[in-house]
């Protein structure tokens, strides 16, 4: 309400009650005088009200330039029951809900420049080495080591188109357009497939193989599935020496259908353990030829199909990754 609207409510107000006073005098003068007093003291509470009244939406107003210099807090243990204090706490819960995303998208900014960052890291090394091979290839004479430079630039374009593949995967996970075609998946199958691609490389640093698996169905996306059981595999193999064992097991309960992946291999530090599955992360035992992003890949895929994938780890002795698919959301 605007101060001059108060102004012309206040005279009307007067006059009426002026009016009333003149003509209850002509009856009675103890009845005017009775009128009088009624008048003044509801107009005076009425102007002590507006008073308040105003004097809460300039607190209000204050408040709201006290959030626009950055001063987010509020003491809500002064508010009262009324239309204005319920106001005043939806103002500071959209203020908060306001902070936070602008936080998030600070967080989300941050992450994707360090991102692009990372991204560049990781296509650089295998450019300039396409690069590098590309020149010694143009000058060199010798068949053998034309062949072997062809073979060395055949290799960094593979890992290349597989850093590629694996951002893209990721960036549709992340923006929520993967639509999973969730059927009856067979455990022995399941296991047999994601095994398959990893044989000869399995045969030539003598890795011995375990599959005590259990026969049964559980529900999920095969490709996706077998996407996320594969990343863990090649790591589980990228880490282990020659003569060592991979152990692929698999078993059924009421609550969730499990997958445990182990190896012999080198482990994984302690310290390293909280980001193994963070994007780009590189722990102290990881190879140079490591991206980074498999197993966050495989964290996203599980997750989005109610899944779950966590890993034990000591140094010297192996690690061991525990995937889980719940029958029911928990």
């Amino acid at each position: 309400m605007k101060k001059s609207d108060f102004v012309k409510i206040i005279i009307v107000c007067v006059s009426v009650s002026a009016a009333a006073c003149v003509g209850t005098a002509f009856i009675n003068p103890v009845c005017s005088l009775i009128c009088l007093l009624l008048s003044a003291v509801i107009i005076s509470l009425f102007c002590i009200w507006k008073k308040r009244q105003m004097d809460y939406l300039k607190e209000l107003n204050r408040y709201l330039s006290l959030v626009c210099s950055g001063d987010f807090s509020l003491n809500v243990s002064d508010n009262t029951e009324g239309e204005l204090s319920i106001l005043k706490n939806n103002i500071y819960k959209v203020v908060i809900k306001l902070k936070t995303t602008n936080e998030e998208l600070k967080k989300e900014k941050l992450f994707l420049v360090d991102s692009l960052a990372d991204i560049t890291h990781q296509l650089k090394t295998p450019l300039t080495s396409i690069t590098v091979m590309t020149d010694l290839l143009e000058a060199e004479e010798n068949s053998e080591k034309r062949a072997e430079f062809i073979d060395i630039i055949k290799t960094q374009v593979d890992k290349m188109n597989w850093l590629t593949a694996t951002l893209l995967k990721l960036s549709k996970l992340d923006a929520d357009t993967v639509e999973f075609n969730k059927t009856e998946l067979s455990s022995v199958e399941i296991v047999n497939d994601c095994l398959s691609p990893f044989l000869l490389s399995l045969e030539l640093k003598e890795i011995e193989i375990e599959k005590p698996v259990k026969a049964f169905n559980f529900t999920g996306d095969k490709n996706w599935t077998e996407e996320a059981l594969k990343n863990i595999i090649k790591n589980c193999i990228e880490h282990s020496q020659s003569g060592g064992r991979l152990t692929v097991s698999a078993t059924d309960t009421n609550i969730y259908s499990e997958f445990k992946i182990s190896d012999t291999g080198c482990g994984i530090e302690k310290e390293d353990l909280p980001h193994i599955f963070d994007r780009f992360y590189h722990g102290k035992n990881s190879s140079s030829d490591s991206v980074g992003i498999g197993l966050a890949l495989s964290k996203e895929i599980l997750s989005k199909q109610n899944a779950s994938v966590t890993v034990e780890s000591e140094v010297g002795k192996g690690s061991t990754f525990t995937v889980k698919f719940y029958k029911s959301i928990i």
